[in-house]
């Protein structure tokens, strides 16, 4: 994973010319993330390859942590087809080519950020409510 990450890491670097400043990646990354979510909004509202069926869910008051994970869903039904799936991925892609390029700005390797992160979820695993 580490290589992959670098190699990411490196690739954007070479590449990012018109958004350099801190600024400009910053808002880049709050443009994408908004892009991914409208993504997703058209796969509902616009293809309707999957809605959302968004509610309130009961939670009895003897469940546990452990119990959670079989009663709370994504509140999505349906898939999301071929279409929608490659708009989305797509979008994605460019998420991440300005989180990987937030992490060079600010000197962060990705391969640590992600190590860091696993270690983290797995020491707390269902014990991490963040």
């Amino acid at each position: 994973m580490e290589q992959l990450t670098d190699q990411f890491q490196d690739t954007v670097k070479s590449l990012l010319i018109r958004h350099q400043s801190i600024l400009d990646i910053l808002s880049k990354g709050q443009e994408t993330s908004a892009r991914v979510n409208r993504a997703v909004v058209k796969s509902v509202t616009s293809c309707g390859c999957h809605a959302v069926n968004a509610r309130k869910k009961p939670i009895p008051p003897d469940a546990s942590l452990a119990d959670l994970k079989e009663l709370l869903d994504s509140q999505l039904e349906g898939f999301v087809c071929d279409n929608c799936q490659d708009i989305i991925a797509a979008e994605l892609g460019k998420q991440l080519f300005y989180i990987a390029a937030l992490a060079n700005a600010l000197d962060i390797s990705l391969s640590d950020v992600l190590d860091q992160e696993l270690k983290k979820l797995q020491t707390l695993t269902i014990f991490n409510l963040t």
